[in-house]
């Protein structure tokens, strides 16, 4: 089965609420997307809005309260926001990655694979009645047990690095803010029967592959492996995961790349036409970090630093006919779009769309700049 780069996009832009856009929920649409990175709140936010319809600003937070969305760390060791009953899959294949088991991860964070476990015990056991602690709160309670006192200094660390691992295994989750202070809890009583634990990751495997290849697809193992580990898999359980999946997927050929479709939506792949229009979405965008700024038909790889930038910030982005041409910001009342190479872009189309961004902004009357 050949297909096109264009059909693709078509097929993905429609499979990830792009286009058209969906009066879906923001826990629709997050479970659709296979997550959405949350390490900076706003960008959660946005890639639900302008996915909607109708922008809704307030989605994310009230289905966070409702419990339909839970926070965590999840993919590539960031924050993600997820469906509590998808998340043990994502999770579990990340704990199966066992990055703390490796001598450099043990280096960098001076805990050993022994100490992780028993504070994966440890907070389970914290945490068991449904209590919401700060951090604060938490490492106070762990550092009056002998075994974790010389580890004060990391587990108080806003990055979180010694705690993702307890999370990968579903010791905790994130739980409401108090205040401008993040809090941690058990996904299991937070969540209560809509959280289905942790499976094991020959169970996980095929339901997180499925997920994203229902919205990213086609796509390759290491494609698959990087949005997930960051291709810290091993390879032979990576190979084993998706021969396992047998005839519910098929090879496609996009223009010589040799890649993997969900067989059920193999015709409607076949089917697309080629992608065309501007769509603009925001810092963080899934649209990008599925694939990866890697995928140089996605992102010519000359441009990668204008979208992939310092300190792991990912700018928004133009979206031409599938490809990324351009990335934009707003400025007072300006939406200030940078092409790539000069690329001439149609300023109704670009218009059209900053409209979109002002709603889903909460911002009226923005006018497109092109630089």
């Amino acid at each position: 089965m050949n297909v096109t780069w264009k059909q693709v996009a078509t097929w993905r832009m429609k499979r990830q609420f792009v286009h058209p856009r969906t009066k879906a929920s923001a826990s629709e649409i997050v479970g659709r997307l296979c997550g959405v990175q949350a390490q900076v709140w706003s960008a959660a936010e946005l890639a639900v809005a302008l996915r909607q319809t109708t922008p809704d600003g307030d989605a994310v937070d009230r289905d966070v309260a409702d419990l339909t969305l839970l926070k965590t760390w999840a993919m590539r060791g960031t924050l993600h926001l997820l469906r509590p009953q998808d998340a043990g899959a994502f999770l579990s294949l990340m704990a199966a990655a066992g990055s703390w088991l490796k001598p450099s991860w043990t280096k960098a964070s001076g805990v050993s694979p022994k100490q992780v476990d028993e504070l994966t015990d440890e907070v389970s056991q914290i945490l068991e009645g449904g209590a919401e602690l700060t951090r604060d709160q938490l490492v106070t309670k762990l550092i009056a047990d002998k075994r974790f006192a010389s580890m004060e200094e990391r587990l108080r660390s806003g990055w979180g690095s010694v705690l993702k691992p307890l999370a990968w295994r579903g010791a905790l989750c994130h739980g409401p803010n108090q205040g401008n202070k993040i809090t941690f809890t058990s996904p299991a009583k937070k969540f209560g029967k809509d959280w289905k634990g942790v499976p094991e990751p020959d169970e996980a495997a095929p339901i997180a592959i499925e997920a994203y290849l229902g919205a990213y697809g086609p796509a390759s193992p290491d494609t698959f492996d990087r949005w997930l580990t960051l291709n810290s898999t091993s390879k032979p359980k990576l190979r084993k995961w998706f021969a396992d999946m047998g005839d519910k997927l098929t090879e496609v050929d996009v223009e010589g790349r040799k890649a993997m479709i969900l067989t059920e939506h193999a015709d409607d792949l076949a089917g697309s036409a080629d992608c065309q229009g501007v769509k603009l979405l925001g810092h963080f965008d899934q649209y990008i970090l599925g694939p990866g700024t890697k995928d140089d038909v996605l992102l010519d790889a000359k441009h990668r630093s204008k979208v992939s930038r310092t300190a792991g910030w990912i700018s928004p982005i133009v979206v031409v006919d599938g490809r990324i041409e351009a990335v934009w910001e707003i400025e007072g009342k300006d939406l200030v779009v940078t092409p790539f190479d000069g690329a001439v872009l149609p300023e109704k189309d670009l218009q059209k769309e900053a409209t979109h961004v002002g709603k889903a902004n909460g911002v009226s009357g923005l006018t497109v700049r092109v630089v």
